[in-house]
């Protein structure tokens, strides 16, 4: 089994050499498109065999196999002619094929995609790394997920690199709470990478996907859009290895950009899971596309409306959102208000500083909501910190199993040290602040500052003693 870290590395070190490759987000746009021809290519290898009659959406000279498997194949000035006169042109004028419409797929991933590397000599050191990683192989699936972590990693210093991380445990847990099943469909309207979609996938598969029916089934539920093209083309990428065979559901759009009136049953969704851009300002004119009362720059807020819009009457959402949103006023409150009239926003999971880490310092909450009835109550659950963790960082990151007290309370809910409950009335009067302070446990602050104060008067009251017994000692 390789080391992902260091075939990545290696990678890395190989592209710094190349006078084309200016810095991070160059060095992962290249590797990206790369390594998504060669998961294709090892995901096609496997539908050979399986499937009888198979036909594949590429060229037969531009397949990873046929120019870039073979560690002795063209190099040199051959590669980058080739590369840039011939994979590139012939993908990005790939004719759509409605029998097979993989091929817009492709023909899209490789209209946004660039190959930076001017050394062939270079580039062929780079293919020959990739392909010491095989795709075929499912008990090596989750090595791909090394590969992320690290493309992730390194997302952070090639700018606005915050919005397309979310920690693995956190995606877990929201899709096991608002538990999709077989026959729904999913949808993450701001997917980045995509992993609340591979979440989705991974659980419906384990507790649904008994047969190639059921297969066809879970195929077709699954939907997500992604604005910018590096990380749809790593989404795209991330649900081709997990068993997606034609992502044509997962598009490269702006979900803000179509106005909400436009919004008719065809587009309604059974659940929604996802982590909206938040602290970013949308496009001029987006904000129009929004009814007036609901009209703000902030991005996580019209992710809510529209979230609100799509779902179905009984669907059911697990959204991410700041702090910001709970005790934001103005509009703010006006989509609180129509979330609390519209839907059960029956719990918040409120999470401590530093899940975001080092992407960014954002304090986060979990929404989880059904749509179709009023909510009645509010129960929150105020995530508590590992012991001997004072905050959450990349050496010590948020871990699935940590989630395991909420778990545990979901279906048998009563007041904790960390969970309460506020009723609507109460909501109401605070004029829908939803950053409601946790009643049943002290904050740590105070209790510093109690002790501090007894030390105190402790400490005045031993002075006040003994210079009362030196008056009397003196009368």
């Amino acid at each position: 089994m390789s080391n992902i870290s260091a075939i990545v590395k290696s990678i890395q070190d190989i592209m710094r050499k190349d006078a084309g490759v200016d810095g991070d987000a160059q060095r992962i746009g290249q590797v990206s498109w790369m390594l998504f021809l060669k998961i294709l290519d090892d995901q096609e290898k496997n539908l050979e065999i399986l499937r009888d009659g198979y036909v594949s959406p590429m060229p037969k000279e531009c397949k990873w196999r046929n120019w870039a498997a073979d560690n002795e194949g063209m190099t040199g000035d051959e590669l980058v002619e080739f590369v840039n006169e011939n994979l590139f042109k012939r993908l990005r004028s790939l004719p759509f094929d409605r029998e097979n419409p993989m091929t817009g797929i492709i023909r899209g991933v490789f209209e946004d995609s660039f190959n930076y590397m001017k050394s062939g000599v270079l580039l062929r050191q780079v293919t020959n790394k990739i392909n010491e990683i095989d795709f075929t192989k499912k008990a090596e699936l989750h090595l791909f997920n090394e590969i992320y972590e690290k493309i992730l990693n390194d997302l952070q210093s090639a700018g606005n690199a915050g919005e397309y991380y979310t920690p693995r445990a956190l995606t877990q847990f929201v899709v096991d709470m608002v538990a999709p099943k077989l026959g729904e469909s999913v949808l993450d309207p701001s997917c980045g990478t995509g992993w609340f979609l591979t979440c989705t996938i991974e659980h419906i598969r384990s507790n649904y996907v008994k047969s190639p029916h059921d297969e066809l089934i879970l195929q077709d539920s699954i939907r997500g859009i992604e604005l910018k093209q590096l990380p749809h083309l790593l989404a795209t990428t991330n649900l081709i290895l997990h068993g997606i065979e034609c992502p044509t559901r997962l598009r490269h759009d702006d979900s803000l950009s179509r106005p909400i009136k436009d919004y008719g049953p065809e587009d309604s969704v059974d659940t929604v899971v996802t982590n909206p851009p938040f602290g970013g300002q949308v496009k001029p004119g987006i904000v129009h596309n929004f009814p007036s009362q609901f009209q703000t720059a902030e991005t996580s807020f019209l992710f809510l409306v529209l979230i609100m819009t799509v779902l179905k009457s009984g669907g059911r959402a697990g959204v991410v959102l700041p702090d910001g949103f709970l005790f934001g006023e103005g509009v703010a409150t006006r989509i609180k208000e129509k979330l609390l009239t519209d839907c059960n926003l029956h719990t918040i999971v409120r999470l401590p500083n530093g899940v975001f880490s080092p992407y960014t310092g954002i304090t986060t909450n979990l929404l989880f909501f059904t749509k179709g009835e009023p909510t009645k109550e509010v129960w929150y659950f105020e995530h508590p910190l590992p012991p001997g963790i004072k905050n959450y960082s990349r050496s010590n990151p948020l871990k699935i199993d940590e989630f395991n007290e909420e778990k545990a309370w979901w279906n048998n809910r009563k007041e904790t040290e960390n969970a309460w409950r506020v009723g609507i009335d109460e909501i109401k009067a605070r004029n829908f602040n939803l950053d409601i302070k946790n009643p049943n446990r002290k904050d740590t602050k105070e209790i510093l500052d109690t002790n501090e104060l007894i030390s105190a008067i402790e400490a005045n009251f031993k002075e006040a003693t003994e210079i009362l017994e030196k008056i009397k000692s003196n009368i």
